[in-house]
């Protein structure tokens, strides 16, 4: 995803404007910036791979219940390919008819099974989002940050030295087992 120059030039005029109208050079000094990559935080933090492992578990037992029926589909097809040509009009009518029918239920299936999968995995990060949050406020506070960004979203360059992924996937650790 490219970001525009224009939005990362508005980002930051909206933070200085959020600092007062007359900031001046040398207060623009004194402003701490920090950024994290929330998903590394996620993926790298001891609760986001429990999450993760619950997740890609539920997927393998749903790719696995639907694999018989997708090959059962997969030779259906077949069939109808290598001998519809021998058959009736009827016959091919009717067993295209089976297959489509077949396969509008196994993506009906699929459709569920994806929400399912989005359900399983709200209810799995939505506890750990809600204490990251508290987690970089804290941080952020305690530190003198100014502002902390999200270095996927909207951020084209950062020095590596602003960047608090590592310590914030600590204290997220540490914040996860207090629960």
């Amino acid at each position: 995803m490219r970001v525009r120059p224009m939005l990362f030039v508005g980002l930051l005029l909206a933070v200085v404007s959020f600092f007062g109208q007359n900031v001046s050079v040398a207060s623009a000094a004194e402003l701490k910036i920090g950024v994290m990559n929330v998903q590394k935080v996620l993926l790298e933090s001891a609760s986001g791979k429990t999450a993760k492992i619950a997740f890609e578990a539920k997927a393998k037992e749903l790719k696995s219940k639907f694999q018989t029926e997708e090959n059962a589909l997969t030779a259906m097809q077949q069939e109808i390919e290598k001998k519809s040509s021998a058959w009736s009009a009827e016959k091919k009518e009717a067993q295209v008819r089976e297959y489509q029918k077949k396969g509008r239920e196994f993506q009906a299936k699929t459709e569920d099974a994806r929400f399912e999968l989005k359900q399983l995995q709200d209810k799995e990060l939505e506890p750990i989002l809600k204490t990251m949050q508290g987690v970089v406020d804290a941080y952020g506070k305690q530190n003198g940050y100014t502002v902390i960004l999200d270095s996927k979203i909207g951020v084209i360059y950062a020095n590596s030295a602003i960047d608090v992924s590592t310590d914030l996937t600590k204290a997220l650790d540490q914040a996860m087992m207090k629960k």
